[in-house]
């Protein structure tokens, strides 16, 4: 039985939470620290959790409570609470991204190594069926050797507005730019899949819609008061409180308020940060980039991130010296130069933890460092700290990349 400690009680880490809770068998929370309180006591009701904090500090001050901590606080929290944490002997499961600079990210890696402890990121893409799939065939030689990559983050038009003009992660100062809050997951797929690092990157992107330049005539400051809001395919109305006349009360409506009723969401949209015009938010996160990225051996491969389409699974074309592979995220369809037939395969649910998010890979994620922590031995988890690191230093050199124009070399 692994006991875990949740540092951060918010959607990441209520999640992570509720997987413990469907596998009791394996995985128990014990201990939550949660500065909000009604978060708080809710999350340790919900699992009975003995151990009950208003801080990190507070956990940290106290004799070791549980086996490994999930550390799923906002972006720029993390780096604090893992290395007090890992120095008091607990595996690590960190959310991503670790920090939002490169220099806070070398210092936690180094403090976990140093602690010697089990460390994980949450980098759940690579725990998904789909992506031990695309993995697989690769590894098996089935499109010979990997030559170029195209993949595409299609983020989605309402999830973009919601995250990134109105939520937690629309400014860069308030938790990092948009390639390491949302593509990182990414950067480290492709990673993963060509299985070398990262050389040289270029990028290229902007803010380029959600701008006050861009509003419509008529808008106002909020939806609940524009004469436009029906015709405007970004309104907060139409988003959030359809979701709750439908009867969906999960997110993201739920990160409006706790009290997911039509009363409480409408008083969210009249107060809070949800119910702005996405032409008149605060936000200065990219909608839309590219990266270009040269792998060691000569490997190449674009990834594109965009706001604007439905939201979608991300899509990939692999070209091999043999054949080429193009998968949309549960299907792969395989097509063999040498024969001319395409095979189509797809990614096995057998055993599917449905109820975790990610298709699969926050249950992938958890299966695999609760096995890990229960062991003892780090095979499961599918990238060390040092691969981690290399990720995100990765995404920090394609941001720079894009600020200044130049190609960019990845060194750790």
């Amino acid at each position: 039985m692994v006991r875990y400690a949740i540092v951060g009680a918010g959607q990441r880490g209520a999640g992570y939470a509720a997987w413990a809770g469907r596998h009791a068998d394996r995985a128990q929370v014990v201990a939550v620290a949660e500065p909000r309180a009604s978060r708080r006591e809710r999350l340790a009701g919900e699992h009975g959790a003995p151990h009950v904090f208003a801080s990190w500090q507070e956990l940290a001050a106290a004799p070791r409570l549980a086996d490994a901590a999930i550390v799923s606080t906002q972006d720029a929290d993390h780096v604090e609470p893992a290395i007090a944490l890992a120095r008091k002997g607990y595996h690590l499961l960190v959310e991503k991204p670790l920090a939002p600079t490169p220099e806070e990210c070398t210092r936690l890696v180094d403090a976990v190594t140093e602690a010697g402890v089990l460390f994980a990121v949450c980098h759940v893409l690579r725990y998904r069926p789909y992506t031990r799939l695309v993995k697989q065939l690769v590894d098996d030689g089935r499109i010979g050797d990997v030559v170029s990559v195209r993949h595409l983050e299609p983020v989605g038009h309402w999830h973009y507005a919601h995250s990134y003009v109105r939520g937690n992660w629309r400014r860069t100062d308030l938790a990092s730019f948009m390639l390491l809050a949302k593509s990182g997951h990414d950067i480290d797929w492709l990673r993963h899949i060509v299985g070398k690092p990262v050389e040289r990157v270029s990028s290229f992107g902007s803010l380029r819609h959600f701008t006050p330049d861009q509003a419509p005539a008529g808008a106002a400051a909020r939806c609940l008061d524009c004469a436009v809001e029906s015709t405007c395919p970004y309104s907060a109305t139409r988003l959030y409180l359809g979701m709750v006349r439908a009867g969906r009360t999960g997110w993201p409506v739920s990160v409006l308020t706790d009290d997911v009723s039509e009363a409480s969401v409408t008083r969210a949209l009249r107060e809070g940060p949800y119910g702005r015009c996405v032409y008149g938010s605060d936000n200065d996160v990219v909608d839309h980039q590219v990266v270009a990225m040269e792998f060691a051996g000569g490997t190449t491969a674009t990834f594109t991130m965009t706001a604007f389409t439905p939201h979608l699974d991300r899509q990939t074309q692999i070209f091999g010296t043999r054949g080429f592979l193009d998968g949309d995220g549960t299907r792969v369809r395989l097509h063999d130069f040498l024969t001319g037939t395409t095979e189509v395969l797809t990614a096995s649910s057998t055993g599917l933890d449905t109820e975790s998010g990610h298709s699969g890979g926050d249950a992938g994620l958890m299966d695999a460092f609760t096995t890990a922590v229960a062991t003892g031995d780090s095979g499961p988890i599918l990238s060390g700290p040092a691969e981690s690191l290399e990720s995100h230093l990765t995404v920090f050199a394609a941001e720079r990349a894009r600020l200044s124009g130049t190609v960019e070399r990845v060194s750790l």
